[in-house]
């Protein structure tokens, strides 16, 4: 009976320490650090008080299912942080804490009262204009994921990226990034952005023609910033990017469609009206289509005859992989009449955010002093790293190593599509990640994206590209960046399905 007793009140203190302490994942984060984690955490939101004893590093090894030194390492490394006391013989105790932080218990979460503020109207137009494309946040639970602007994370370069994240950390690289550099960019990546990523899109550029971005989004919010003024009128691709059609008229352009063909975007009579030109020659925005060099010439004599300006966003400029990649327009601008946005963040990951704009050192100087009024200048860490990664070498490996990925899935699916959707209309691609396609008639791409989701997949329906009418919703764009190479065929023969049964073939 005495036994019996010792264990039932043993059974409580285990069950504690059970429901505070995580189930160990095993899928990228140490053990270590989810063991130090939940430990500090419980110390910190009260649930472990000062004094409080933890069980034995034999106990919680037992209850972790992890080998005792993963529990000793961290149970004697938070004793050197002074969030534990090792008492010989006794075990490890919660350190009394004499800077621990005041808490407050939070209101009763209420209804504002009538003196609350009309949110609503205070708004204004211009932080709502225009059509957005929505973007499913947990894409990555859907069995087939046509979507574009996501990466297949088996294929980060993890090993890579981590090493050039210690050298980053080290003593000597600390001291050149870790200072507030106000509105300066970080020299290493400047340099390497100059001798090793510019030229491969023929363009020479010094540091004084470059300043580093959040990505190309924030570029082109900077851009439209210090250059688009009230009704001032710009040339835009029809269909085009609409986020950055979407800063344009924040900023109350007028937008100035311009229809596409198999060459791009189409420098008719209307454009020369425009004070800028925004285009996509590598890959269109969303069609996929590349600029050929006669029409490049043709907008740049345009911008010369009537003294025009083009603002030349380089989307997914690095993923070429059917025949050689067009020198950028910038690369063939004698006039200083381009200015180029591109980004880093399309090769290596969507998340890391770091994008660039080459143009004139005046107008770099002017984009300087606005971001170091929005954000002073990208994280230094993620510069200097991304700095590293390009001069090891792994960012040039890396663009190899996509270009083959990207072209197999696309070989995939335009063999898939003529196969089980002869009715569709699409260009098979020759760089990028993206198909664009037109719906037999009879389909609405906003239906067919909605029937999809039922069936387990992702696909965009092409109407938020268009300024004007989209054809009755007849467009959808796959991408294919995310998706792994044998669901391509099963994804789209249920799209094909669902298509006959919504009255196509």
């Amino acid at each position: 009976m005495e036994k019996t007793g010792r264990s039932e009140r043993a059974a409580p203190h285990a069950l504690f320490w059970q429901q505070l302490l995580p189930e160990l994942r095993h899928d990228g984060a140490t053990l270590q650090s989810q063991l130090r984690a939940a430990i500090v955490g419980a110390i910190l939101n009260g649930a472990l008080r000062s004094g409080v004893r933890l069980p034995s590093s034999r106990e919680l090894a037992a209850m972790l299912k992890v080998a005792r030194n993963t529990v000793v390492l961290t149970l004697e490394q938070l004793v050197f942080d002074g969030y534990l006391v090792a008492k010989p013989r006794s075990g490890y105790f919660v350190a009394a804490r004499e800077d621990a932080a005041p808490r407050f218990e939070a209101p009763a979460a209420e209804r504002a009262g009538q003196d609350a503020p009309d949110w609503p109207s205070r708004l204004l137009d211009t932080a709502l204009a225009g059509k957005w494309l929505h973007k499913t946040p947990d894409w990555q639970r859907y069995r087939y994921t046509f979507v574009y602007g996501q990466f297949d994370p088996k294929f980060f370069p993890v090993a890579e990226w981590r090493e050039c994240s210690r050298l980053a950390l080290s003593v000597g690289q600390i001291h050149g990034w870790a200072s507030d550099a106000v509105e300066q960019d970080d020299e290493v990546l400047v340099e390497q952005l100059i001798r090793r990523v510019l030229p491969r899109r023929g363009i020479a550029a010094k540091p004084a023609q470059i300043l580093l971005t959040v990505g190309a989004q924030q570029a082109l919010f900077l851009l439209a910033e210090a250059l688009i003024a009230r009704g001032m009128a710009v040339g835009f691709e029809e269909p085009g990017y609409m986020d950055a059609r979407n800063i344009f008229l924040r900023r109350q352009a007028r937008i100035v469609p311009a229809e596409l063909d198999e060459q791009g975007m189409r420098p008719d009579a209307r454009l020369a009206e425009c004070q800028y030109l925004y285009c996509t020659p590598s890959h269109q925005c969303p069609s996929g289509v590349t600029m050929a060099t006669a029409r490049r010439l043709e907008l740049l004599q345009m911008a010369e005859r009537h003294d025009r300006v083009i603002i030349e966003d380089d989307y997914d400029a690095e993923t070429q992989y059917q025949g050689q990649p067009l020198p950028a327009l910038k690369a063939i601008d004698r006039n200083d009449r381009v200015i180029y946005v591109g980004s880093m963040s399309k090769i290596i990951s969507p998340g890391l955010r770091i994008g660039y704009i080459v143009a004139d050192e005046q107008l770099i100087a002017a984009l300087r002093s606005l971001r170091r009024l929005m954000i002073r200048h990208p994280s230094s860490n993620n510069q200097r790293t991304l700095a590293l990664f390009v001069a090891q070498g792994h960012y040039d490996k890396l663009i190899v190593r996509t270009r083959q990925t990207l072209a197999e899935r696309a070989q995939r699916l335009s063999d898939a599509l003529v196969e089980h959707w002869p009715a569709i209309e699409f260009r098979r691609p020759g760089g990028g990640s993206v198909v664009w396609a037109r719906l037999p008639e009879g389909i609405d791409g906003r239906g067919l994206a909605a029937a999809a989701l039922a069936e387990d997949v992702l696909i965009e329906n092409g109407d938020p590209f268009f300024y004007r009418d989209d054809q009755d919703g007849r467009f959808i764009r796959f991408g294919f960046s995310s998706i792994e190479i044998e669901r391509i065929e099963p994804g789209i023969r249920i799209l094909a399905r669902l298509a006959k049964g919504l009255g196509g073939h």
